[in-house]
This record gives C-alpha cells, sequence and structure tokens, in this order.
C-alpha cells in the first residue's frame, strides 16, 4: 500500500501558508505605518526625521499603530490556515519582539517621550488579540480564506 504522492506536501503548504499569513499582517501593519508616517512627515505634523518628538503627535501616532496592528491581526487571522487566534497571537509576539528591540535602540536617543516604545510593546498583543477576535466574530456567512 503506497501513500497518495501529494501526502507528504500538506504539511509543508500549510506551514508555508502560516509563514504567509503572518508576513501578510506584518508587511500589511508595516507599509501602512510608513505611510502614514510619510504623510504626517509631509503635512508637518510630525517634525523632520531623527529630531525630538513631542507627546502630542506620538499620542496620533500610537492611534493609528495600534488600528494598524488590529487590522493586519484580522489579516493575518484571515489567511491564516488553522487556528486563526493563534495565527494573530503570534504576530502579537513578534511585535512585542520587533518593538522591544526598537525600544532598546532607540531608548538614549532622544527622539521622543519614553512611553511611546513602551506603549507600542504593551499595545502589541491587545491589538493583535482584538484583530483575531473581530475576524472570528465575522458573519457566519463569510467564510474563512481557507475553505
Amino acid at each position: 500500500m503506497s501513500t497518495p504522492p501529494l501526502a507528504p506536501a500538506a504539511p509543508t503548504l500549510r506551514f508555508g501558508r502560516s509563514v504567509w499569513s503572518l508576513l501578510a499582517g506584518f508587511l500589511f501593519v508595516v507599509f501602512a505605518s510608513l505611510a502614514t508616517d510619510a504623510l504626517f512627515h509631509a503635512l508637518h505634523v510630525f517634525p523632520n526625521l531623527g529630531e525630538y518628538t513631542a507627546s502630542k503627535p506620538l499620542i496620533l501616532a500610537t492611534a493609528y499603530r495600534f488600528l494598524y496592528g488590529v487590522m493586519g491581526s484580522y489579516l493575518t487571522a484571515r489567511l491564516a490556515p488553522f487556528r486563526p487566534m493563534l495565527h494573530a497571537m503570534i504576530g502579537g509576539f513578534i511585535g512585542v519582539a520587533i518593538g522591544t528591540v526598537g525600544a532598546i535602540a532607540t531608548w538614549n536617543k532622544n527622539f521622543g517621550p519614553h512611553w511611546y516604545p513602551i506603549a507600542l510593546i504593551v499595545l502589541a498583543l491587545p491589538q493583535a488579540w482584538l484583530g483575531g477576535w473581530l475576524f472570528l466574530r465575522r458573519p457566519a456567512n463569510q467564510p474563512p480564506a481557507s475553505s
């Protein structure tokens, strides 16, 4: 009795789709954040790159980064081949790690108040959970991407 030729490839395909779902959510958040940052720099809402940024514009940046994080987590959950909430939360843990590295790298650079990088770290998991939760609460007539 032989194994069907496609049977060994199935776990690899699922792993690839898992990686893609995480990468797609991450890329969405990065590109949306960078595009919004560029817009606000052009409109002089934010100071020039490398200059100190006061709290007021950083409150705005925190708000749209949170929104983009929720949307990116929703996208990750939507594209996940299985266990969408797990995928969204893995993305959140990646966000915590990247935020921590960013906070350490910029801590003594005087780019702005220290609450901002801490907020990005603290909000990474709640926004990931919210994005996954919103996906799971979608109407029943909207099947997930994996079906």
